[in-house]
């Protein structure tokens, strides 16, 4: 695939099911290229493509615990944009964030919401079965060390507790065209340099070894494929996923 061959030749090629995966450093202007489009995509993305911003929101909503006021807890909310579409009256809503001025962020947008500043890949900062709900939107695919993250997950969550993920379907031929005509084609207009280094850095983690992680360590009870809607991830941009905890060790 095309896609394999650029991220070889960018030299970001990951072995896969290895982990913890090992980033190659930044040099100073890429780091603040990185932030800066960080930034911009996230003010981008949710006016000009909307109709994947509705599925990447709504999914996390289709399934929910069957407790009265949960307590939810969001992997990596960024500057917020998840919660925006949530119902914060009927929950206690926590978030994980590993950058200070983010959770900063968030605090301030929604003072009802407990923001932490951590590293799920070492440790979520909650007791065991704490979590009747737990979502990672567009979050998975980005950590190096995957399934450090889901046993955390996992041993915050509660016996029946729900996890609903969103994925991009990267690699894959439908994900690769898009990206070009979207987010490849602002980048390199934006910054005047290739897009290869910053955005293979970025999902590390493919579709076939999240679901596998996640399939080890709960139960599938839905997965929904976006926008085609055929289980084929070349065909499509996104997958949705919910799992239930099943045991009561909290491990």
């Amino acid at each position: 695939m095309l896609d394999n061959i650029r991220r070889r030749e960018a030299g970001l090629a990951f072995q896969r099911f290895v982990w913890p995966k090992v980033l190659p450093p930044l040099t100073p202007e890429q780091q603040k290229i990185s932030d800066d489009f960080y930034r911009h995509w996230h003010e981008v993305l949710p006016n000009k493509y909307q109709a994947i911003e509705e599925f990447n929101h709504s999914y996390p909503r289709r399934v929910l615990p069957d407790v009265e006021n949960p307590r939810t807890l969001e992997i990596g909310a960024g500057t917020g944009g998840h919660i925006a579409h949530e119902n914060l009256s009927n929950q206690s809503y926590y978030c994980i964030e590993l950058r200070q001025h983010l959770a900063d962020q968030i605090m301030q947008r929604f003072p009802e919401v407990h923001a932490v500043v951590g590293d799920c890949q070492k440790n979520i900062p909650f007791e065991d079965n704490y979590f009747h709900r737990v979502l990672a939107t567009h979050v998975l695919e980005h950590l190096t060390d995957l399934p450090s993250a889901l046993d955390q997950i996992r041993r915050v969550l509660a016996p029946g507790g729900l996890l609903s993920v969103v994925l991009p379907c990267d690699p894959g031929l439908a994900y690769e065209f898009a990206r070009r005509i979207s987010s490849e084609r602002i980048f390199k207009k934006r910054y005047g340099m290739p897009y290869d280094w910053f955005i293979f850095r970025e999902h590390i983690n493919s579709p076939e070894e999240i679901l596998t992680l996640l399939q080890q360590r709960f139960t599938l009870i839905r997965t929904e494929y976006w926008p085609l809607r055929v289980p084929a991830v070349n065909m499509n941009l996104c997958i949705g996923v919910t799992l239930r905890k099943e045991d009561g060790s909290g491990r």
